[in-house]
């Protein structure tokens, strides 16, 4: 159990707690459930499955039973909801909830925490808001005492949202997204392979009937031609224009065409579009081979992503906190996501505010539509839409610009999409764009090549650096490099990297006073494994290597099922930054975490023996550590796996694994590609409005030295008007 210094103010002594999954099941409810418990015992409240929403509710009896500390163990990984979820007819009559108020009372439960969509959450708002008058009922016909008025006198109700389509307003994302993303872009890469063998056109249906969330993000993370949604229907005379860009790509030697439609696709007239409609309109008009592919209820099944584990643990403990310090005139609030910070909201606002969605688009006010549906929603469809055509060189304006990518530092999932990303944005905005292969030192040698729209074509789903990276810093080939941005005409540069990457540009910067060329507007895109890049939550590359730990510690768990009293040490990459590996432990459900930024001695260690030992006693004969490959130089990984199996002979025995540079490989998250996508059209689209600025004036311009969150900026106060005329 969690040390007891966290939360120490806070206690759930002589509270009870129910905890339900209702409507639809999603990837996470399981990770949810299981906070909510511990968390719950943690600060010594009793916590209660109610097996089967609200129908077990309404049931009673076994239905509704107090859980213990291991009850929510081995759950993490499980897809679904362990405690079943059913549409329940009975709830929604006041008779029924006549009767799930008697049995929360029964049980003494004034504390009710559901995850599931707004239907349930409105429900339980409802039920709340009935409370007082269902209690002075059950008493007035003697099915409770008419102290249990006084003593149970309100009801305090928290939602989370479990939904894989991410079609509540008000948070950011909700519990299931993005494991059914994972589900969809593991189709989509294996239908790659076989629609470039035979040069075909795939039309994918993925779920959405009132959301086009899964559909817009999955286009933008795999580069579909062509995405239909029920927010952003096609304008009038889209089948000339779909065919029409289909054949352009395939003029451009394009192999394959993948086009998605959302479930609940519509056209500007409410009429539904349909995947076997836009596959005829495919085969009529232009005669490809094309194919379509329903992905169905497996976009709800599976392992849930890490992101999804850590954003739901995040969320049942939020949950538990906003119980225990609601009040009679508390609101009932839905804990969200914004940004990267879980924050209550009010339940029935964001309610409110999502059937808002459903009647603009009935009304057919569809940008009214997508501007509820939130700023990440409008950034991803606004990206999509610039990414997603070329347009005619006619059309283009011309900046004269020329910008420079590169990548520098250890690959990192989700480079090439940024590369891709940053191209793509920068030929729309009319610069010259340049591809420098193998960072600093080959910018030095000249290794520098004008990159094209159709040159970066297919590059979000692949893994590693296409243009190669090294981690060397720029210092000893200053002068080169100068000569190199004066010969290619460099305008802006873009580097998307690590931590070296941050470095070189400050090195960079700091030589202005020396070159001139030095003296335009730079920009880094954090993207590395570690997460170590200062000013930025996230970095392309943390997440995929996040899921690789978790998906190896989900399997090393498995190992131990059948070996009884075994303790799995495992060392993470991470530098001297502990984000992989306290993220990990989260994700994968590991009883310590050893990382850099918190420190430790021997007492934790012998400490952290002797919690596995008492654990061994129990049904859970199992152990996991994590270990950040820096966390302390003499307690190394060997250190501890020799410690753990001297103290531990007799109880239990030790294995070790190093993970190593898998954690870099592999196919990107649909996090990363999206991520990367949006971020490094950001960097391109600042670096295009400080060119333009500094042209127009012809005078020195101060650049804004940090975008919050996610770009650091370097840019002269000195020289960059009078560099970028010239």
């Amino acid at each position: 159990m969690p040390d007891k210094k966290f939360f120490e103010n806070l206690s759930g002594g002589g509270k009870a707690i129910g905890v339900l999954t209702s409507g639809g099941d999603a990837q996470g409810m399981n990770a949810a459930v299981r906070a909510v418990v511990r968390m719950g015992i943690y600060v010594e409240a009793k916590v209660y499955f109610i097996y089967e929403g609200y129908q077990g509710m309404v049931d009673g009896g076994e239905n509704i039973v107090e859980v213990t500390w291991e009850s929510v163990s081995s759950i993490l990984q499980v897809g679904g909801t362990v405690i079943g979820s059913a549409r329940c007819k009975a709830f929604r009559s006041r008779e029924g909830r006549l009767k799930a108020a008697c049995n929360l009372v029964k049980c003494g439960i004034t504390n009710l925490c559901v995850i599931g969509g707004d239907g349930s959450l409105t429900g339980a708002n409802l039920f709340r808001e009935e409370w007082s008058g269902l209690l002075e009922e059950l008493a007035r016909n003697g099915e409770i005492e008419e102290e249990a008025i006084n003593k149970y006198a309100y009801l305090n109700i928290v939602g989370m949202v479990g939904s894989i389509d991410n079609d509540f307003c008000g948070t950011d994302m909700t519990i299931g997204t993005d494991s059914a993303l994972h589900r969809i872009i593991e189709v989509v890469d294996a239908i790659m392979t076989t629609a470039q063998s035979h040069q075909r056109t795939f039309v994918l249906e993925v779920m959405g009937r009132h959301c086009g969330y899964l559909a817009l993000v999955s286009a933008l993370a795999c580069g579909a031609d062509y995405v239909f949604i029920p927010e952003y229907p096609p304008e009038e005379g889209w089948e000339e224009h779909m065919c029409m860009r289909l054949s352009e790509n395939r003029a451009r030697k394009k192999r394959l065409n993948i086009i998605i439609v959302a479930e609940g696709a519509i056209d500007s007239h409410n009429k539904p579009i349909t995947s076997e409609q836009v596959k005829n309109l495919v085969v009529q008009q232009l005669g490809y081979d094309t194919r379509v592919t329903i992905l169905g209820h497996v976009q709800r099944g599976g392992t849930p992503s890490a992101f999804d584990r850590i954003l739901a643990s995040r969320m049942g403990v939020e949950a538990v906190l906003a119980l225990l310090e609601g009040t009679p005139e508390t609101p009932a609030c839905v804990v969200s996501l914004s940004g990267n910070q879980a924050v209550r909201l009010p339940l029935m606002e964001c309610v409110q505010m999502t059937q808002d969605v459903q009647k603009a688009m009935d009304e057919r006010r569809f940008s009214e539509a997508v501007q509820l549906r939130g700023r990440s929603f409008q950034n991803n469809l606004n990206t999509y839409k610039l990414l997603s055509t070329k347009k005619p060189a006619a059309e283009l304006p011309k900046s004269n610009f020329n910008v420079a990518v590169l990548n520098v530092g250890a690959p990192a999932a989700g480079m090439n999409a940024a590369v891709r990303s940053a191209v793509r944005i920068g030929i729309t905005e009319g610069h010259r764009m340049l591809a420098v292969t193998d960072g600093f030192e080959g910018f030095s040698r000249g290794q520098i090549k004008d990159i094209g729209w159709g040159d970066v074509g297919g590059w979000t789903g692949q893994g590693g650096s296409i243009l190669g990276t090294k981690r060397t810093l720029p210092g000893k080939y200053m002068e080169k490099i100068a000569e190199q941005m004066r010969n290619h005409n460099i305008s802006a540069l873009l580097v998307i990297g690590g931590f070296e990457a941050y470095l070189g540009l400050l090195e960079l910067s700091a030589a202005r006073e020396k070159y001139d060329e030095f003296c335009i507007p730079m920009v880094m895109v954090p993207a590395t494994v570690s997460n170590n890049v200062p000013g930025s939550d996230f970095s392309i590359g943390a997440d995929t290597a996040l899921n690789t730990i978790t998906d190896t510690c989900d399997r090393i768990k498995l190992s131990a099922s059948g070996t009884k009293r075994r303790v799995f040490i495992i060392e993470t990459m991470g530098g001297y930054c502990g984000y992989l590996a306290n993220m990990g432990a989260l994700a994968a459900g590991a009883d310590a975490a050893y990382i850099f930024e918190e420190k430790f001695d021997i007492r934790e260690l012998q400490a952290n023996v002797e919690h596995l030992t008492e654990k061994m006693k129990t049904s859970i004969q199992r152990g996991l550590v994590l270990r950040n490959e820096n966390c302390n130089e003499n307690y190394t990984t060997d250190f501890i796996y020799q410690l753990y199996s001297e103290e531990g002979k007799g109880v239990f025995d030790c294995r070790k694994n190093v993970l190593g540079h898998m954690q870099q490989g592999g196919a990107p998250s649909p996090f990363d590609r999206n991520f990367g996508t949006k971020i490094s059209a950001k960097a391109v689209l600042w670096l295009s409005k400080k060119l333009q600025e500094s042209y127009r004036r012809g005078e020195d311009v101060l650049m804004a030295p940090f975008l919050p969150f996610m770009l650091w900026c370097l840019a002269s106060t000195e020289k960059i008007g009078q560099h970028v005329k010239h």
